[in-house]
């Protein structure tokens, strides 16, 4: 009996701190806990936290549930806005084994009405980190799963020049949009700017935002305009904050390739305007764009893009390929001014391509990326015929192994170096020209374009600094070497070379002929810019062209003397030196005009003896002799070749 009274008063005891505490919780209810949360909460973070309404608690394991009513939570001083987040309600769940190992983690936070302001401020300080100067990272609470209901939510970064806005509503999400039941979900609407760049987007996602959760995907779906690109991205993201995985339907599009740079921060060219669509997939380091199918400018384009982070830089590799390549395409890539640029754009200072590489972006990223068009639609009469392009960046030190053109039925093959880690760039090059046609890269010279009159083979070799193609070449030294073994030409073309009026006459009569071609020369040695003739010669059966001077590369004009031999007697011609003189955008032809002057004056003085006698200065006795086709092959070839 004495134990069951023992065990009766035990019983007792214990069980009265707890009926006290429900007594307690009944006449008072859980409000008695504000003040002490409000404490801890100012003490931890330096920051007032108030609950200005109801609190309750519900308890369970492992996560009771805490509801509080009209909170606040105010920013460091250093923040533009009051608070940091203020709401209606909030309710959050508490993982307590975790919270018993020191960790504070939410697996659901959900927030009615709430107002939340994100600011990274100067000196790398975030408002949302808890320490007391915002720059611990481990100083943070991790939530789970968050849920909003009628939001507003802003973002400030003033150093990113970053100022977002977005209105938050709940909604019911059709099937079609999430190839699921209709279900609720979120829409979105944000405006503002971002890295410099005017901000307006809209979209729909799924009701709760899985940020950590990283075995969920959260659907979603977003129309964006930054600056002059716009985006439309359809389907899912796992891990809101880590983005684990990504797998939606992506369609971006712009004015210029280059605008990409504050959105993504890759590195692109400058472009004419394009359109994309294509897959985008991401898995651990990989950011994949598949199935890419678009246009630049009048170009098309389709490929795989890809992106690998972790290591010393991100690194791009892409295959691509275009059926129709445009060269106007091109033009920007290479430095060269677009046709379709503004009134307002500086006008260039000649021909060679002017416009600066952007070396500040090549440590951001290295890059392999494959390019093979199958045609090109090409200006004026280029006979241009494929392109195949393999170039890499790497440690700011970009190659083109090699850049391959089809041209004229051969193949113009170059290899190129430009040494970014140099201010001006350090560049250097060779291009192979390898059995170019006469006939095809000059049809509007040879009146019988069917005739096969030669090939061209040559070899430039060049070194220069600048930071564009015009800088490079205004700086070039080197050797440029262009030869033509055999063939054929237009006879009628020769005599027009030699001026040869007779034979001009007689061959608009009876019909040009087709006459051999021994060789044709041309063998430069360039210094700082300036191209000047070893051996320039142009041998045929009928006339020896022999050429002299040079081709300034610094300020882009021509002095070139071409002296003809004819090899029979022509009875009137008007032989004198031909000067192809001018820059290289307005190019004149020209003859001697005083030597030329006194023939015709020595015409007239003989014509007044004699009317006959007026023909003998027009008379070309020949003969000329034939080149030596053989050293002046060797010698150029040597030359080419040291």
């Amino acid at each position: 009996m004495k134990w069951t009274r023992f065990f009766l008063w035990l019983a007792a005891a214990a069980a009265t701190p707890i009926v006290l505490a429900v007594l307690f919780i009944a006449l008072f209810g859980w409000n008695w806990l504000r003040s002490p949360i409000e404490h801890i909460a100012e003490q931890k973070t330096g920051r007032v936290l108030r609950i200005n309404g109801d609190l309750s608690l519900h308890l369970g394991w492992p996560w009771p549930r805490l509801i509080a009513n009209g909170v606040t939570f105010a920013n460091p001083a250093w923040a533009q806005e009051t608070y940091m987040v203020s709401a209606e309600m909030v309710e959050v769940s508490v993982d307590l084994p975790q919270l018993l190992h020191g960790e504070v983690v939410l697996p659901l936070v959900h927030l009615v009405r709430p107002t939340v302001f994100l600011e990274r401020g100067s000196q790398g300080k975030k408002n949302w980190l808890l320490d007391s100067k915002q720059q611990d990272e481990n100083a943070r609470i991790r939530i789970i799963q968050l849920t909003l209901d009628q939001g507003t939510l802003g973002y400030d970064d003033r150093a990113m020049k970053t100022h977002i806005r977005s209105e938050i509503s709940s909604v019911d999400i059709p099937p079609s949009r999430l190839e699921a039941s209709t279900v609720s979900g979120i829409a979105f609407k944000a405006n503002g700017q971002y890295n410099g760049l005017a901000l307006l987007a809209k979209g729909t996602g799924g009701a709760v935002l899985a940020l950590r959760d990283e075995t969920v995907p959260y659907p979603l779906q977003v129309d964006l305009t930054a600056g002059r690109t716009r985006v439309n991205a359809n389907g899912t993201i796992t891990g809101l904050i880590l983005r684990s995985a990504v797998d939606m339907r992506l369609a971006v599009s712009g004015d210029s390739l280059e605008q990409l740079y504050p959105l993504l921060g890759i590195p692109a060219p400058v472009t004419h305007a394009y359109a994309a669509q294509g897959r985008l997939i991401h898995s651990g380091n990989s950011w994949r764009y598949q199935g890419l199918n678009g246009h630049i400018g009048a170009s098309d384009i389709a490929g795989t893009v890809q992106v690998t982070t972790g290591g010393k830089r991100p690194t791009l590799s892409a295959d691509l390929t275009s059926k129709v390549l445009d060269l106007e395409d091109l033009a920007p890539v290479i430095g060269m001014r677009s046709t379709t640029e503004t009134a307002s754009t500086p006008p260039p200072t000649g021909l060679l391509p002017d416009v600066p590489f952007k070396t500040d972006r090549w440590t951001s990223m290295d890059a392999d990326v494959h390019l093979h068009a199958k045609q090109i639609r090409r200006a004026k009469e280029i006979p241009l015929d494929d392109l195949t392009v393999h170039l890499v960046l790497r440690d700011a030190v970009l190659t083109l192994t090699p850049l391959d053109f089809g041209v004229a039925g051969g193949h113009l093959r170059a290899e190129l170096t430009l040494d970014g880690r140099s201010d001006p760039i350090r560049a250097k090059g060779q291009l192979k020209v390898n059995k170019l046609l006469l006939s095809r890269l000059l049809p509007g010279a040879a009146v019988n374009q069917q005739a096969s009159i030669g090939e061209i083979n040559g070899m430039f070799t060049l070194a220069g600094t600048g930071n564009s193609i015009k800088g490079m070449l205004a700086t070039a030294d080197g050797k440029m070497g262009l030869l033509v073994n055999h063939g054929e030409i237009s006879q009628l073309l020769m005599e027009k070379a030699g001026l040869h009026l007779w034979e001009i006459l007689r061959l608009k009569l009876t019909g040009d002929k087709r006459i051999t071609l021994r060789c044709a020369v041309a063998d430069f040695d360039v210094k700082a810019g300036l191209m000047s003739t070893n051996a320039f010669a142009f041998d045929t059966a009928v006339t020896t062209l022999l050429g002299s001077g040079n081709i300034d590369l610094v300020h882009e004009t021509l002095d070139l003397t071409l002296n003809q031999k004819t090899k029979n007697t022509s009875l009137l011609a008007l032989t004198t030196p031909i000067y192809i003189r001018g820059s290289f955008a307005n190019p004149s032809v020209g003859i001697n005009k005083g030597r030329l002057a006194a023939r015709a004056a020595g015409s007239v003085a003989l014509g007044l003896l004699n009317p006959l006698l007026a023909l003998v200065p027009l008379v070309d006795p020949g003969p000329g002799q034939d080149s030596d086709c053989a050293q002046l092959l060797r010698d150029a070839k040597e030359h080419s070749h040291p």
